[in-house]
């Protein structure tokens, strides 16, 4: 295992580690996110605004079908950082292995699904007539290669588990370096490639997937070895993968109800023809970069957590918990005030169309005031996963969503007759609430029991070179 890149977060500075391990996830969200927003750029400025309205409309179904996979990637984060803080190097091997099998399983299932109903997951959202076909010929080919991001998003979060965040982030950059070449190359064809459209789009996008996960399992199996082809380790542990499941599923059920509730969402949205769907697709692609530094530093605390838990420290935990909300406050605030008073600087840069332009200024307007708010609830949600305790994330999740942010955006817009303005209100009130909720299951002190390595424990003296 590569020393310089690992981290033991049971000692030392909270403050620095949270930045150490931070940056670079917030540079491999950033790069995952430039795959989508590159796609969107290339498909409004040469597609139009009917194909940039279909793309926008996968991405909720595509989020709802990956959505247990997620809660599996985060349960290997945790069990991967709780055996490597109690130091166990039989544990962390078995969780690596059976987390790989276990992820490829969900791939195929979860593929298979998406290829059978996706469908009539469109008629169900109220996707309009126009923009069914094109929508289906981008999701055929991406699920088509959806084991590729299955196997890198599993790849990084073992790597996250032992505090490495750097090197999921070279495979990334050069999987977007592709993604960004390819796109242009297979959407307009250029010489014997020849022109795809928007299939073009799905096929650039599962070609640089294939090759992260790629590099991804060579790192694992050859340059770090701490995936194993051993008898003894390769099979898939029994009690390791009943964990991986029971605290995998309520964060793939969380994640299940953050997507269909998007899918509610979206399907509200459509009501309102292609301009708001655009525009609504269009934002919340900025959105995601504006909130990208908290989800980096969530997934920081979650790590941080897990290690520290592991090593029976829960005082740490005290501290991570105040540094990771001071940091992402004040990364907030930057966010909310670039995008706030300059937003049709940012919306320009994907699309030429005015009306969809002003629809979008208007979204922006509205949700970049909830930042701070997305921004707490993002990182004092990390506590809960980091302790293993996904079904409060989960519970947090059903109430902030399902219990707010969708009645109210319906309200807002139909009974109040707001129309597209109340349905972003609605996305802007929703995450007080979610953050509100995690505070008070820190306060209850339940995290502080939540060692999920007693018992289990082979300890060795360190993880091999």
């Amino acid at each position: 295992m590569n020393k310089d890149r690992t981290r033991d977060f049971t000692s030392g500075s909270i403050l620095k580690h949270l930045i150490a391990f931070s940056w670079p996830m917030f540079l491999g969200n950033f790069l995952q996110a430039l795959y989508n927003t590159v796609d969107t750029f290339w498909v409004g400025r040469f597609l139009g605004t009917e194909a940039l309205a279909a793309v926008s409309a996968s991405f909720p179904i595509i989020f709802f079908l990956v959505a247990l996979a997620i809660g599996f990637t985060m349960a290997t984060t945790i069990l991967v950082s709780q055996y490597y803080g109690a130091k166990d190097e039989v544990g962390v091997r078995k969780v690596i292995n059976t987390s790989l099998f276990l992820m490829v399983i969900s791939a195929i299932i979860i593929t298979s699904l998406g290829l059978i109903f996706y469908r009539q997951i469109f008629e169900l959202i109220n996707l309009p007539e126009s923009l069914i076909e094109p929508a289906s010929q981008y999701l055929i080919i991406f699920l088509s290669g959806l084991i590729f991001a299955f196997l890198y998003n599993v790849i990084s979060a073992i790597m996250r588990g032992f505090g490495d965040s750097l090197t999921p982030l070279y495979f990334l950059a050069i999987a977007t370096v592709v993604n960004i070449i390819l796109d242009p190359l297979f959407i307009l064809g250029i010489g014997p490639i020849p022109e795809m459209g928007i299939s073009g789009v799905a096929y650039a996008t599962i070609i640089a997937q294939g090759l992260s996960a790629i590099l991804g399992l060579f790192y694992l199996f050859r340059k770090a070895k701490v995936a194993t082809w051993d008898r003894s380790l390769i099979k898939p542990d029994g009690y390791l993968l009943k964990q991986l499941i029971t605290i995998g599923t309520p964060a793939g059920i969380q994640q299940a109800l953050v997507s269909v509730a998007m899918l509610f969402l979206a399907s509200l949205v459509n009501k309102n023809g292609e301009i708001v769907v655009a525009a609504y697709g269009l934002g919340g692609r900025i959105d995601q970069f504006a909130f990208m530094p908290a989800q980096s530093v969530s997934l920081a605390v979650s790590t941080l957590v897990a290690q520290n838990l592991g090593a029976n420290k829960p005082e740490r935990v005290k501290e991570i918990w105040k540094y990771s909300n001071l940091l992402v406050i004040g990364i907030a605030l930057v966010a909310t005030s670039a995008i706030w008073f300059f937003p049709d600087f940012w919306v320009r840069i994907f699309t030429p169309d005015l009306t969809v332009r002003e629809m979008t200024t208007i979204y922006l307007r509205i949700v970049s005031l909830s930042y701070i708010a997305y921004s707490l609830m993002f990182s004092t949600g990390g506590l809960s996963r980091g302790a293993g305790d996904t079904f409060i994330s989960m519970g947090i999740s059903l109430l902030s969503l399902w219990f707010v942010r969708l009645p109210l955006a319906t309200f807002l817009s139909e009974t109040m007759q707001m129309g597209p303005r109340g349905i972003f209100l609605g996305i802007a009130l929703s995450p007080i609430v979610g953050f509100a909720l995690n505070y008070v299951y820190y306060r209850s002190s339940r995290w502080q029991s939540r060692n999920l390595t007693e018992g289990r424990r082979s300890p060795v003296p360190e993880l091999e070179e």
